[in-house]
Order: C-alpha cells, then sequence, then structure tokens
C-alpha cells in the first residue's frame, strides 16, 4: 500500500493534498542490514513501509533491545526524536531489502500549516499510534510470556519468519531460551 492509499484510507484527502504529498515526500530504497538511524543522531525524518520490515533498537548491558518492528503500511522513525528535534535513543534498521516513502519532518509541518486536512490524518494515525503503545506497555507489565507471544502471533504472525528469534525475544521481554520453551509448547 502506498502513503497517499493508506492517507486516503484515513480520510478523504484533496487532490491538491496529493500532489504536494507527492512533491515533498522521497522514495528511497535500503539494503537488508542498513540504519536510517543512529543513536545519538538527530532524526528528522518520519518513514513510511511500502515494502519490507524495520525495527528500533537500543543496548542495554552490551544486549540488543528490540523496541519496536514496523512492517508494510506502517509508519516508523524514532518518534521521540523526530517530534521533540532530540537526538534519537535507539537505532533505526532495515530487516529486509525495504523501500520506504520518506518526509522530512520540515515538509510535515507545511503540509500541516497548509492543508487543515492533514492535522485530522495526523491525529488520527497519533491516536492509534498511541493505543498499540499502550497496549504494549499493558501487555509487558501485566501479561505472561505466553500471553505476549500469542499477541504477537495475532497481530503480526509474518513476524516469526521476517526477525531472528532473538529479536522478537527481546521485543517481547523475555530470553532466547524462554521464547524456544514457549514455541516448543504449542
Amino acid at each position: 500500500m502506498s502513503l497517499i492509499a493508506h492517507l486516503s484510507s484515513v480520510i478523504s484527502i484533496s487532490q491538491e493534498l496529493e500532489r504536494e504529498i507527492r512533491a515533498v515526500s522521497k522514495t528511497i530504497r535500503v539494503s537488508k542490514g542498513d540504519h536510517l538511524i543512529h543513536i545519538d543522531e538527530r532524526c528528522s525524518r518520519l518513514y513510511f513501509i511500502d515494502k519490507g520490515l524495520l525495527r528500533g533498537y537500543h543496548f542495554l548491558d552490551g544486549k540488543e533491545i528490540t523496541n519496536w518492528f514496523a512492517q508494510e503500511a506502517e509508519f516508523a522513525t524514532c518518534f521521540y526524536a523526530f517530534i521533540a528535534a532530540r537526538p534519537s535513543f535507539e537505532y533505526v534498521q532495515a530487516l529486509e531489502d525495504s523501500e520506504l516513502t520518506a518526509l522530512e519532518y520540515s515538509a510535515l509541518q507545511t503540509l500541516y500549516t497548509s492543508f487543515p486536512e492533514t492535522e485530522r490524518i495526523g491525529r488520527i494515525i497519533t491516536e492509534n499510534y498511541y493505543i498499540r503503545l499502550e497496549e504494549r506497555v499493558l501487555n509487558l507489565q501485566f501479561k505472561t510470556a505466553k500471553e505476549r507471544y500469542h499477541k504477537l502471533l495475532s497481530s503480526k504472525p509474518s513476524l516469526l519468519q521476517r526477525a531472528t528469534l532473538g529479536q522478537i525475544a527481546s521485543y517481547l521481554g523475555i530470553t532466547q531460551e524462554t521464547l524456544s520453551r514457549i514455541r516448543a509448547e504449542l
């Protein structure tokens, strides 16, 4: 799904807005393993994933901790750094060869100012993102490892073929051994 198709699924967008989005966005291709964002770098781009898989991660006590995964028809960036204009606290890496639509922060702000419907789209997308974030926090705090794994299976089943078990285990907040045990029980 393209960025325009995705935005149009949220609300109807004008032809003028569609033309402007096409003019200010840029299609980029990244290879598996490439980093789009590094820790302590300024994060000035929002990415829409046309094809591929990205993840955000950081290091804790020398271990990689996966914060999130984003796949086709989802947005990705270090949102904190993007919105707050601060250095990133995480890496953003392509886990597959990926095709992305990139939008600069300044271009997004101009769209908000010039096209009021973009503020509505932004609010709806942000609300949905917040709900998913809140669900993730609640799952990590109150669900068992097995329940978190089942939730991942139902929400992003293809992730099991697209990411490593170590990345999935760290995302679930468990060890790779615990993940293997849970998978063996199924």
